[in-house]
């Protein structure tokens, strides 16, 4: 399938989607709010692939809301004249843009982020819904919304204090500062920092190869277990856990593992069941 902001590949178990409007500084046009979930969604709801890598093309991965956004009727729909209903759209178009993100946290399979250059406002709000994060040497993040007179309404706010100190995100939020790649880092935001964009996609499909040779049903497992456990009380998700496991802990893929490693050779794991949306 073709879209406008996005290429999608397959390497093996992985799904590569890059934005691939660099030349545009890959900003967020009306389209790309529909096509992001579309595709995270169709990858997670099928179930073959094991991880997906989220990468950019050009100088920077994402400069952020396109300003069409906001003028257009693709997202808001028509203003409406009555104050009330005008106050309701501007709050539902705030919360389809959400989903657009929530996609990535709920994929059914880990999502790791590839960033090169600028990462700037609902950039931030995206790769703070992956999984993980990698940079390049000159990758820089940017709270922007305070700098065009907005408060962030689309994840950084509520994602990004729990993956760094919460004092380092108002500083970011109040200021509108750059942090530089290595203070990201400093801080826990990335997980590796990588030279070139060429080493940093390399090095991302290569972690994301790993994670793929494991149980696509036991990574599922951990990764419902970890955002439960970051929105939830120790007592709460331990409960959940045992829950999970009574329903989806399943001795074969133990067993394909151990059998595996005898006869030194990679397991092999059924796929995920596909997902079926709706009554269809």
């Amino acid at each position: 399938m073709t879209y406008e902001c996005f290429e999608v590949t397959n390497i093996g178990k992985i799904v590569h989607v890059q934005l691939n409007r660099g030349e545009e500084l890959n900003t967020m046009v009306p389209s790309f709010w529909r096509e992001l979930p579309e595709i995270i969604n169709a990858i997670s709801d099928e179930g073959s692939a094991r991880a997906i890598v989220l990468s950019s093309t050009g100088r920077h991965f994402c400069a952020g809301m396109d300003l069409s956004v906001f003028t257009t009727g693709d997202i808001s729909g028509k203003p409406e004249k009555e104050r009330g209903r005008q106050n309701a759209s501007t709050r539902s178009s705030a919360l389809h843009l959400q989903e657009s993100f929530n996609c990535l946290e709920r994929a059914r399979m880990p999502v790791l982020a590839a960033i090169q250059g600028g990462c700037v406002g609902g950039a931030v709000d995206m790769v703070t819904a992956a999984d993980m994060r990698y940079v390049t040497s000159d990758a820089w993040f940017c709270i922007q919304e305070i700098n065009i007179g907005m408060t962030a309404d689309v994840g950084t706010l509520q994602r990004l204090p729990k993956i760094i100190p919460e004092g380092i995100v108002r500083e970011l939020a109040y200021t509108g500062r750059r942090m530089s790649a290595q203070r990201a880092y400093e801080v826990g935001l990335v997980n590796q920092i990588f030279e070139t964009h060429e080493e940093l996609v390399e090095g991302v499909i290569e972690i994301a190869g790993e994670i793929a040779s494991k149980s696509p049903l036991a990574i599922w497992g951990t990764k419902e277990s970890v955002n439960y456990a970051r929105d939830h009380s120790v007592a709460d998700s331990l409960n959940f856990i045992a829950t999970w496991q009574a329903g989806m802990f399943q001795p074969k893929d133990m067993m394909a593992t151990f059998e595996a490693q005898a006869t030194n050779e990679d397991p092999e794991f059924d796929d995920l069941p596909p997902l079926r949306r709706g009554l269809e």
